[in-house]
């Protein structure tokens, strides 16, 4: 069964792709916004990148800056979040979940972690990135009770 349930002949492995992709592109969009904010801001921590991009040299070597710390950490958050879900979530097709709680799992994960960008790039006051973190968390543990109920040792 696990062959056919990770084929596109099935929509809940189609539907899991199109959700682990968003995520995926979210998580690397991350790099380019840490990118971008260390060039426009003229924060670089290698002397290199000083010399590529800050031809002035007003840059005096490694620094840190609050916004790019900040998409530091979502970004890490993300790598913490997102490989999990992709991985378990390929497990949890295999399972054979119905369309429902597949689409269920799937659509909360996704918002949860899109929603949790949000609220840390733009720093809404706790406990709303708490919960929106524990949402995905859950969720993903969630198709890992799943997955851990039909698994044999």
């Amino acid at each position: 069964m696990a062959a056919a349930a990770l084929s596109l002949d099935n929509p809940i492995f189609r539907m899991y792709m199109g959700y682990a992709f968003l995520v995926i592109i979210k998580t690397i969009a991350m790099s380019f916004a840490t990118v971008f904010f260390r060039i426009t801001l003229k924060v670089f921590l290698n002397q290199e990148d000083v010399a590529s991009f800050d031809p002035n040299k007003t840059n005096k070597g490694p620094q840190v800056h609050p916004t790019i710390e900040r998409i530091r950490r979502c970004h890490q958050n993300d790598l913490e979040n997102v490989i999990p879900f992709v991985l378990m979530g390929l497990l949890y097709v295999a399972s054979g979940p119905t369309t429902f709680a597949a689409s269920l799992h799937f659509r909360i994960f996704t918002a949860s972690r899109f929603l949790h960008t949000y609220v840390y790039i733009f720093s809404i006051p706790q406990p709303t990135r708490v919960l929106v973190f524990h949402v995905g968390v859950f969720t993903t543990l969630s198709m890992a009770y799943t997955v851990f109920s039909q698994v044999a040792f």
